[in-house]
């Protein structure tokens, strides 16, 4: 029988989608697999194609994450094939088969760095604590770099809060040289405060001797003979290099131990296979003893003064990992930078705080005082929190000059503040010198008066950088506007009085009719236009006494603190004009003419009788 293409199409559509189906079912059974049985080791970091750098592994990652406890980690560290994996599947109680691999051929096993991915559950000092254990690819393996070595050994140190040195039979001169990462780590780190909370606390180093027969020697006295001086008489760089590092480890005691441990077994290759009655009896009560021993030394990771939780120590490993490719060869000096970036925000925002409550402008000298003591606050709290010594130096230097720049943009704000500030005062001063330029009764009191509260207020007001600039262009403007009133003050103050005495001529002849006050009017106008002329030049004039005398009568009732003339003139004006008017309509009929001085008389024939008719 024959099937339809129809049928046939949409049985292979079907069968395609299954498939597809199947696939993604597989690839999610096999993912949630992953991540639920974390009963096995992990690779948390990698090496990269080139293997010179490291990378990290989400796979590993995953296992820490999930940890909320406080972390601490134990890395075994040592030779390629020295048994560091079967090491740690006996401090985990593991089998071969079921915990780190382990390595019978001649190429090393472990590649970057491992963990097991469920951590032993500690309570330290009171604190409920996850204690992961880490393996790391071996030394001196084929096809590595030293510099790829070194990146092992310094991740290693720093993870770490317990550093197993694994050696087996003796310490040889390139196993102390390899510590020279971890010394100066300690130099940089480790017990920078006493008292308070460590910024960073380097790995406590364990030196783990495999050896059968120390020769009546305990392995604390083999590691104290190591440390000693090398004698260098031909004076070769390495061999001092080494004893710079023997000196530092030796002064490190307190943050180091060691320990010894027989070999399990005459037969390494089976040892995977031998459960531990099998093993040694000497191997299997000194393995206990350093499970006790790992436990009694080892502390939560402390970073900036508080233990990590999963997440924060794989942002930690992050951290460090930048670091450590960042060179050519990993130094200390790159892990300081990276670990002081955050410090160096937080003191540069306490720096920026401090100087925004500056309220500018201000003195030049009052800004730099307040910089200095916020400047010491910060190089305060750097100090407390900074990591390392030697190599902060370089953080400092950062820090000073992130501070001078800000320091520079509030110089240049209080410079801008001081210019604003000093140029409103200016030009207010330059409207009011104006002002009084065209007063309607010219007042050299008033002037001065105004030209002193105007100085006054530039003196008090104006303050900053800008001021001394400033000060120069408002004095040259206060003079040139002083000599300007003063030559214009003459020469208005006669036309005034001549005016005035002609006013007052019109008002005492028609308005009042008051006889003495168009006299003394008259002889106003004759004394400024004739005698004057006739005995003085214009110059002269205003050095005349009587001049002096003119003027200071005048000042006295055009300006005083109590009345402002100038400012009150129109509104007295109208006073006076009202009380005339009143007066000519009403006062004379009321009070007769006898209450004032004489008038003019307007009657003819100069009789008061009464007429007859």
């Amino acid at each position: 029988m024959k099937v339809p293409a129809t049928t046939t199409a949409s049985s292979m559509t079907i069968s395609n989608w299954g498939f597809v189906f199947s696939i993604v079912v597989c690839f999610f059974a096999s993912g949630s697999l992953a991540i639920e049985n974390f009963h096995q080791a992990f690779p948390i970091v990698e090496p990269d194609p080139g293997h010179t750098k490291l990378r990290l592994s989400r796979e590993g990652l995953e296992a820490i994450e999930r940890i909320t406890n406080p972390i601490a980690a134990v890395a075994v560290i040592g030779p390629y094939r020295s048994g560091k994996s079967f090491l740690l599947n006996q401090l985990l109680s593991l089998s071969c088969y079921e915990g780190f691999g382990v390595g019978h051929m001649r190429d090393t096993k472990t590649k970057g760095i491992w963990v097991w991915g469920t951590p032993i559950e500690l309570d330290i000092d009171g604190v409920k604590t996850s204690v992961f254990y880490l393996d790391t690819e071996g030394f001196e393996s084929v096809g590595k770099s030293n510099v790829y070595d070194d990146r092992i050994f310094a991740l290693a140190t720093v993870m770490s809060s317990v550093l197993v040195y694994n050696l087996a039979e003796t310490i040889r001169e390139a196993d102390i040289a390899r510590l020279s990462f971890a010394v100066e780590l300690a130099e940089e780190f480790y017990g920078r405060v006493k008292g308070q909370d460590v910024a960073f606390e380097p790995a406590k180093l364990l030196w783990l001797i495999q050896r059968d027969f120390l020769q009546g020697k305990s392995v604390q006295e083999m590691v104290r003979e190591a440390l000693l001086h090398v004698p260098n008489k031909d004076g070769n760089k390495n061999i001092d290099m080494v004893n710079q590092i023997r000196d530092s480890l030796a002064i490190m005691g307190d943050n180091s131990t060691a320990f010894s441990l027989p070999q399990p077994h005459l037969d390494r290759t089976k040892l995977c296979d031998m459960k531990d009655g099998e093993l040694d009896p000497l191997y299997v009560k000194k393995k206990e003893q350093l499970k006790q021993l790992v436990s009694s030394i080892i502390r939560p990771k402390i970073v900036q003064g508080r233990t990590l939780s999963g997440k924060e120590f794989v942002s930690f490993l992050e951290q460090i990992l930048e670091a450590l490719n960042k060179g050519e060869i990993p130094s200390t000096g790159s892990l300081v930078e990276v670990f002081n970036k955050g410090i160096l925000e937080r003191c540069l925002k306490l720096y920026h705080e401090r100087m925004e409550k500056l309220s500018l402008p201000l003195v030049e000298q009052s800004v730099q005082d307040y910089h200095e003591r916020s400047m010491e606050e910060v190089m305060k709290l750097f100090e407390e929190q900074h990591f390392g010594r030697h190599h902060a130096k370089k953080s400092v230097e950062q820090l000073q000059e992130e501070v001078d720049k800000v320091f520079k943009n509030v110089v240049m704000a209080n410079e801008y503040q001081s210019s604003k500030l000093c140029e409103a005062l200016y030009t207010r001063c330059e409207d009011k010198m104006d002002q009084l330029q065209v007063l309607r009764l010219p007042s050299m009191a008033k002037f001065n008066a105004g030209f002193l509260q105007c100085n006054q207020s530039f003196e008090q007001k104006c303050i900053g950088p800008a001021k001394a600039n400033y000060e120069v262009r408002m004095m040259k403007m206060l003079g040139k506007s002083r000599s300007l009133f003063i030559k214009e003050y003459n020469h208005r103050l006669f036309n005034w009085l001549v005016a005035f005495s002609l006013v007052m001529v019109v008002v005492g002849r028609f308005i009042i009719k008051f006889i003495l006050i168009e006299i003394g009017a008259w002889i106003l106008f004759i004394f400024l236009e004739t005698y004057t002329r006739m005995f003085w030049s214009a110059e002269s004039l205003y050095y005349n006494s009587v001049w002096h005398v003119i003027v200071s009568t005048w000042e006295t009732l055009v300006y005083s603190p109590v009345l402002d003339l100038d400012r009150w003139a129109i509104p007295a004006g109208v006073m006076v004009a009202l009380f005339i008017l009143y007066w000519r309509c009403y006062g004379r009929s009321k009070h007769g003419s006898g209450w004032i001085l004489p008038l003019y008389n307007t009657r003819k024939g100069g009789s008061n009788r009464p007429r007859s008719d």
